[in-house]
């Protein structure tokens, strides 16, 4: 059983930057794909990047896509995301996620470990 915890989100102006921190135990992290996802109130939790194990895969939403970036450190069984040129409608709470296997998937369903979330909140 793999326990994830995310740090880092808070309210920032936009344009600004944060950098979100998940921190995992109890598993094997450096064999896990690793997700970021985010959930704004009143809409479905939306898909941002994965991560392989190397971390030199990577796939990213077209939403995110050049703002946000994300890296691993095995052993520091941590994975990142790097959110930059923020807007108001990135303001959600930030989840990461673990999955097994190697592909790099992007359906919330298909990730079976999940952290409880950092808020993020972007002020126009």
């Amino acid at each position: 059983q793999v326990q994830l915890v995310e740090s880092g989100g808070g309210l920032v102006q936009a344009g600004g930057s944060l950098r979100l921190s998940c921190v995992a135990s109890g598993g094997s992290f450096s064999s896990y794909v690793m997700g970021w996802f985010r959930q704004a109130p009143g809409k479905e939790r939306e898909f941002l990047s994965s991560i392989s194990w190397s971390g030199e895969l990577l796939s990213y939403s077209d939403s995110v896509k050049g703002r946000f970036t994300s890296s691993r450190d095995n052993a520091k069984n941590a994975v990142y995301l790097q959110l930059n040129s923020l807007k108001s409608e990135d303001t959600a709470v930030y989840y990461c996620a673990a999955r097994t296997g190697r592909l790099l998937l992007s359906t919330a369903s298909d990730y079976y470990y999940w952290g409880q979330g950092t808020q993020v909140t972007v002020s126009s």
